[in-house]
């Protein structure tokens, strides 16, 4: 029901200031202003998507659980759309999301409000130390090793080596 209310309440909130700002600064300064906040939160949002994307492959590489930078980043898509969309309270709560401390809120929130059972990757449970330590029954093989990797020829007939046609 609450979605319902949201669908019909955030387009009269959108008419409303689309009346007010435009009586008060005109028509051609609306819409410049409805472009220029697209444009600059589009800019906005491709500088923080990439922070997002490098801090969830930093918590991949280390294996940290990714559901914080996986949150931000789906906040920050959702704060593109909402910039992208006409508006001007849109725009408010899309720059909002563009903001690390307003994202940290809203996933601390969320966070709050949902229980997490169990996390797993990779096999391992996450509720664990996933560094795993030797144990004295571990057994460990010494070897070396020589490449017989055997030397390509070409199979050309009548070819004595290499030409600039084939790669060999």
């Amino acid at each position: 029901m609450w979605l319902f209310a949201l669908f019909i309440a955030v387009p009269l909130i959108e008419i409303a200031l689309f009346i007010q700002v435009g009586g008060a600064i005109g028509l051609w300064w609306t819409l410049g202003i409805v472009v220029l906040t697209a444009v600059v939160g589009t800019q906005l949002m491709r500088a923080q998507g990439a922070l997002a994307m490098s801090q969830l492959r930093d918590s991949f590489g280390k294996l940290n659980d990714p559901t914080e930078p996986l949150a931000h980043g789906a906040m920050i898509l959702f704060s593109g759309a909402l910039l992208l969309t006409p508006g001007f309270f849109t725009d408010f709560v899309g720059f909002a999301l563009l903001i690390p401390a307003v994202r940290r809120a809203v996933f601390n929130w969320a966070r709050s409000r949902v229980k997490v059972q169990s996390f797993s990757m990779g096999g391992q449970d996450m509720h664990q130390d996933t560094r795993r330590q030797p144990r004295a029954d571990d057994e460990v093989i010494d070897g070396d090793f020589t490449d017989v990797t055997p030397e390509k020829r070409p199979t050309h007939p009548g070819v004595e080596g290499p030409s600039g046609w084939t790669k060999h």
